[in-house]
């Protein structure tokens, strides 16, 4: 599995969106491991991630999104800076 970027930057209010897909694209389980995607901040106060992978910086810091399908993960670090 693999997110679309490994890291972003972003400033308190801005919203993000990533996406997690199975690699290789055509692998045996890709339409069910696409299709079970969840997603997951390791501190909400700091950035928070809707059902479809739109990340909100809530907060300045550091939090890390992670994709969950099955035994299948992967991470997008997050790294939140104050609104200018």
């Amino acid at each position: 599995m693999a997110m679309s970027q490994a890291t972003a930057s972003m400033k308190v209010g801005d919203t993000k969106k990533v996406t997690a897909k199975a690699t290789p694209d055509d692998a045996d389980d890709a339409t069910a491991v696409n299709g079970a995607i969840t997603y997951a901040s390791s501190d909400d106060t700091i950035a928070t991630v809707a059902a479809d992978g739109t990340i909100t910086a809530v907060a300045e810091g550091t939090a890390n999104i992670t994709a969950t399908s099955g035994d299948f993960t992967a991470t997008v670090k997050v790294t939140v800076a104050a609104a200018s």
